[in-house]
């Protein structure tokens, strides 16, 4: 198992792990904008051969509030490749559940053997690519967690621009990062450590 709290981050990387554990911290956002001083989740991902079992626990956030959790390259912007993988919903505590089932593990990737049509759903704010770029493997080892929309985001003293979004919820109007894996290097996200 691989353990990761605040500060520093631990991979074994010679060690295969079927189940690890770890923390996503205050993103670069809210560290820069001294918002949610105690905001954090704790990450568990179990192997169950074919797939991965993901569960995380969120507190420190704010109040009845949506957010967007993400698989992605890279911890910090640019985030590099990134897929949608579900909501989270905080409770009057703050606090938000969640479970999900897919690839968590080091075959987590993406690849585009070449082009191809892309369906435009969302023509604004941000618009859809009406067709992919060419790309060989790239995995994704991080997670990031943003505000399902920017006006959340300014209420929590994430942000001062309730206009700002970014394409981190289903209809591209979130707002800023809230929480991610920055505290693990960029090439070597939590999720590189699990062996399905």
């Amino acid at each position: 198992m691989i353990v990761a709290g605040g500060g520093a981050a631990a991979i074994a990387t010679s060690a295969k792990h079927t189940r690890i554990h770890f923390q996503m911290v205050r993103s670069a956002n809210s560290v820069n904008t001294d918002c949610l001083p105690k905001a954090k989740a704790d990450v568990t991902v179990q192997s169950r051969g074919q797939v991965e079992v993901m569960t995380i626990a969120a507190s420190g956030l704010p109040k009845n509030t949506d957010f967007d959790l993400f698989v992605i390259q890279v911890p910090n912007a640019p985030f590099g490749m990134s897929w949608y993988q579900g909501d989270l919903n905080t409770n009057q505590w703050g606090v938000a559940a969640g479970t999900f089932v897919g690839r968590f593990s080091i075959e987590t990737f993406s690849v585009a053997p070449g082009t191809a049509p892309a369906p435009v759903v969302h023509n604004s704010p941000i618009a859809d690519a009406s067709s992919n770029p060419t790309t060989a493997p790239v995995h994704q080892y991080h997670l990031g967690l943003w505000f399902n929309s920017p006006e959340d985001a300014v209420a929590a003293g994430c942000s001062k621009d309730p206009k700002a979004v970014t394409p981190f919820n289903g209809d591209h109007t979130a707002g800023p990062q809230v929480l991610s894996t920055r505290n693990f290097p960029d090439a070597e996200g939590p999720l590189r450590s699990l062996q399905p």
